[in-house]
């Protein structure tokens, strides 16, 4: 045991001095700052000075996300351009690998058919950060910020030098602008360096940009075609064409990726994808088609709610206001506020209407203030919301998610902070998806897909605190669904409370919580319904195979003890008793427990129901195998492992098709629709 001390080493007792020269600290050679001195080294900074050196709270922190990222902002504001001109959005997706130039060098072109960009506001729109339209009102959008697009053509030019182009046609007949752009960050101003008119651009109004950058392309779950799919499915009434780059940007061996030009959505799109109802492919061109042939419901600007408006805000809002008097203050600046509601708070405040503004001080605002929140006020009105609904969410899931079973609900409009938002779910089970792995959880915020921090969202947060068990799917505590499942859920506000600018992840609100978990549990409980009617039906359909598998052997045993029955016959009689005993039992199942029909799918999203049911073969109905190589129940109705044989599917639809004498589908239709 060695013991140190600050003269030497004690080692048994005994001390030993310390060799060496002792060391010595620097002397302090720093010089004392006068604060004059101080002062003149401070500056103020832009704000994409500040983005720029922490690009990463935009979303633009490694290759493969910053490549996500910047088709998600051009996306997103090409279709809320389209919404809010009313035109049924056409857009165009390409992104092309540059390996001449560099193995990680990307170009990324969008293109859409909307009403263009007036040539006065290109500049501020794609050169400067937290300038739009968004920001200072309460409607619901895609764009909050102003930052999205700017920034990724800040990124592409600090990663390949190269400037942002942008061609817009606001009226058709007239030439288009080409404009050339880099981001001077310094000062937060754009730099035009090319400015001409060109014919270089369809027919239609619209806008096209092209952005240059540093990233890597990755096919997965947080990958450009997964945010493109899931697009889709929130705007049905959306047409997106996509082409990804060549086989050398997902580091396959072939020949290098091409360097193609920006094409038309019109002409590179073959004309019979226009009538498809799911995902196709033509050529280079993965086409998501168009479902619904209306826009959704243009949702109109609001006033702030004054339960969400703090103290701070309360002042400023007074110290800015154009009213003289309080009443017609609280009037004009907040919606419910009736004549009779602002009555009621100045009473409560100690104030009267009359009472002029500029008396207010921080004593009266902050009365006026605790006023507000002791006095019943109507909740906010909710045409500021335009959510997707449950026939639009059937059409973007039956468009791609190959299952079996859709539903979807929709939950009356809440509030938190006084901002409206409505919450809605959808829910695809069975068909081809895997029945081995856990639910998919499909996240949206005012149509956008949310594909990164789904850990740190409150939606996966609700779908986790669900209990699924109830349900007749198999979950482990704190676990997603073990079942061939995907849960789509999507919030519509006024104002997304977002974890970050990179807008990935929604806050965990309690009120936002808690209409996440009602919508969840009743999509569940429309599942759970067809869960236990599969399961009856594949009950059902077993007892009458095992009875019809003895037939054989009761006509045999009758012929052994009487050998003048003659077995055939006796078969024979025997199957049509089955025949006809088990008749009744089939139509009740068809009518009584599944109570769908065959239909086009375009003529089942005509309805209004909530639910759709895909035709499938259930195991144990119409089967003629020996029930042995029927796999037992395992509670989820997957079809993941399933061992099916095609005469089962035969089997059962000409009994049914028979029992109708309709004859309405035929043999080989596999993919037909039914509605619940």
């Amino acid at each position: 045991m060695q013991t140190e001390s600050r003269k030497g080493t004690r080692r048994s007792g005994k001390t030993t001095p310390r060799t060496g020269p002792s060391p010595r600290r620097p002397k302090n050679t720093r010089t004392p700052q006068t604060a004059e001195a101080m002062a003149a080294k401070q500056r103020d900074i832009s704000v994409s000075e500040f983005f720029a050196k922490n690009r990463h709270l935009l979303g633009f922190d490694n290759p493969r996300k910053a490549l996500l990222t910047t088709v998600k902002e051009a996306v997103d504001n090409a279709l809320d351009a389209c919404e809010e001109a009313e035109i049924l959005p056409d857009i165009s997706v390409s992104i092309e690998h540059l390996p001449k130039i560099s193995e990680g060098r990307y170009r990324i072109t969008v293109e859409d058919n909307g009403p263009g960009i007036v040539r006065k506001q290109i500049d501020n729109i794609f050169g400067k950060l937290l300038y739009g339209s968004k920001f200072h009102r309460l409607k619901m959008s895609r764009g909050q910020q102003g930052i999205g697009i700017s920034a990724a053509g800040m990124y592409g030019l600090m990663t390949t030098g190269r400037p942002m182009v942008i061609v817009t046609r606001p009226k058709k007949g007239k030439p288009a602008h080409h404009v050339e752009l880099a981001m001077d960050t310094t000062r937060n101003r754009p730099e035009v360096t090319i400015d001409v008119e060109t014919d270089d651009f369809p027919k239609h109004t619209g806008t096209r940009v092209t952005v240059e950058l540093e990233g890597r392309y990755m096919r997965g779950r947080t990958s450009i075609d997964e945010y493109l799919e899931q697009t889709a499915i929130a705007n049905p009434h959306a047409r997106i064409a996509y082409r990804p780059p060549g086989k050398s940007a997902e580091g396959e061996n072939g020949a290098e990726g091409e360097l193609l030009s920006a094409p038309d959505v019109a002409d590179s799109a073959p004309p019979d994808a226009e009538n498809a109802l799911t995902t196709t492919r033509a050529g280079d061109w993965i086409i998501f088609p168009r479902t619904i042939e209306e826009l959704p419901p243009e949702p109109a600007e609001i006033k702030p709610h004054p339960r969400g408006v703090e103290l701070g805000a309360l002042m400023q809002m007074i110290k800015q206001s154009e009213a003289s008097q309080l009443g017609a203050f609280l009037q004009g600046a907040f919606c419910r506020v009736s004549p009779t509601v602002s009555k009621q708070i100045c009473e409560k405040a100690g104030l009267t209407p009359r009472t002029w503004l500029k008396q207010i001080g921080h004593a009266e605002a902050e009365a006026i203030y605790k006023a507000i929140q002791n006095t019943r006020i109507m909740s906010p009105p909710l045409d500021c919301l335009a959510p997707i609904g449950t026939r639009q969410i059937l059409a973007g899931l039956l468009k791609g998610v190959r299952a079996e079973f859709y539903t979807a609900s929709t939950r009356p409009p809440d509030v938190y902070r006084g901002n409206p938002f409505q919450i809605e779910v959808g829910i695809a089970f069975g068909g081809n998806l895997p029945a081995d792995q856990t639910a998919r959880v499909i996240r949206y915020a005012n149509r956008v897909p949310l594909l990164y921090q789904q850990s740190a969202c409150g939606s996966f947060k609700a779908v986790l605190e669900t209990t699924w068990r109830n349900y007749g799917l198999s979950q482990s505590r704190g676990a997603l669904p073990e079942a061939p499942l995907v849960v789509m859920i999507h919030m519509a506000s006024v104002w997304v409370p977002f974890t970050s600018e990179s807008k990935e992840a929604i806050a965990d609100y309690d009120e936002i919580r808690k209409e996440m978990k009602l919508a969840l549990q009743e999509c569940g409980r429309k599942l759970a319904t067809y869960v236990r009617k599969r399961q009856r039906i594949r009950r059902e359909g077993q007892r009458r195979d095992i009875f019809e598998r003895y037939i054989g052997e009761v006509a045999k045993a009758l012929h052994t003890i009487n050998p003048e029955l003659d077995p055939a016959r006796i078969r024979d009689d025997l199957e049509n008793v089955a025949r006809s005993r088990t008749e009744l039992a089939d139509e009740q199942l068809e009518e009584d427990v599944l109570q769908t029909q065959t239909r086009d799918p375009a003529e089942a999203l005509d309805d209004s129901g909530d639910t759709l049911i895909v035709e499938t073969e259930i195991p144990g109905v119409g089967d003629d195998e020996p029930a042995g190589d029927i796999e037992p129940d395992t509670g989820q109705g997957g079809d993941g492992k399933k061992k099916k044989k095609k005469s089962r599917s035969k089997t059962g639809s000409k009994k049914k098709r028979s029992r109708k004498a309709k004859g309405a589908a035929s043999s080989d239709d596999d993919d037909s629709l039914f509605q619940s």
